[in-house]
């Protein structure tokens, strides 16, 4: 509760920070990963969250942004995203992600640590928060964006003559001017039956190619209005909407696999 109620002063003090899929999305992809592990991996995230104030995945899924603002845990600011010089989208780690601090490097790092089973229980729990949070992250386009508007925190846009940025339309909403409630959308998302698709199961790096996704959907679904300072409007979050809602049910699924074969082997 203390680390909510700094949140919420921080969030007056440094307004621009920005939040992949805000609270409700991250909640979303916290669900629906949870309905899909293993029963035996279900058992081990009680194990691992017991204690926590909310101990479900969507409960912690916004733990690491509520604690990105104090001094303590600035530097995972990085950990939150990748950015790309441009839109061929291809990714150099020396030069995207220097010493592992991008998105990509903090879900393999995050994932290594809640598999070692002779880390602590604390330092696995702690590893399990950030890595529902940063899969969160790395499905929405922004936070794989460009690095020369950062994500597209730079591009100033208009809506119902409320200024805001791209990066924030895809935070909050694009998800939000549909449905406000996050159960409501879970229940949404998880009655279709379209089979969710995963074009790079079996990588050797799955963070970096779902980066690379994200990253590539900016260009193929043409996410940048035609130029800064216009007003969007509800056509432009219908359009683009299907695309959030089918990153989220690929976030859910992936970090429910991605869990699967972390916490494999009980403790």
């Amino acid at each position: 509760m203390k680390t909510r109620c700094l949140l919420a002063l921080f969030g007056l003090l440094l307004p621009g920070l920005a939040v992949a899929w805000s609270a409700q999305g991250h909640r979303i992809v916290g669900e629906l990963a949870e309905r899909q592990v293993r029963p035996e991996t279900r058992a081990e995230i009680q194990r691992l969250l017991r204690g926590v104030e909310e101990p479900t995945l969507a409960g912690v899924a916004n733990w690491a942004d509520e604690v990105r603002p104090l001094p303590e845990w600035r530097h995972t600011a990085r950990w939150h995203y990748v950015n790309f010089p441009d839109l061929s989208c291809n990714y150099a780690p020396t030069r995207d992600c220097p010493d592992g601090n991008c998105v990509i490097g903090a879900i393999n790092a995050q994932k290594r640590m809640l598999a070692d089973r002779s880390a602590s229980t604390q330092q696995r729990r702690q590893a399990l928060k950030f890595l529902v949070h940063f899969v969160g992250d790395v499905h929405q386009p922004m936070h794989a964006g460009l690095a020369a508007d950062r994500g597209g925190n730079d591009f100033q846009l208009r809506h119902q003559r409320q200024g805001m940025n791209l990066h924030s339309v895809w935070d909050n909403l694009i998800l939000r001017s549909r449905e406000p409630d996050w159960r409501r959308y879970v229940e949404l998302l998880a009655g279709r039956t379209t089979p969710v698709e995963d074009p790079v199961q079996g990588s050797d790096n799955p963070a970096r190619d779902w980066a690379i996704e994200s990253c590539r959907i900016i260009g193929e679904h043409a996410i940048y209005p035609s130029r800064p300072g216009r007003p969007i409007g509800s056509s432009y979050l219908d359009r683009h909407r299907p695309v959030a809602e089918k990153r989220l049910r690929q976030a859910g699924a992936r970090l429910a696999r991605l869990l699967d074969e972390a916490l494999a082997h009980g403790h």
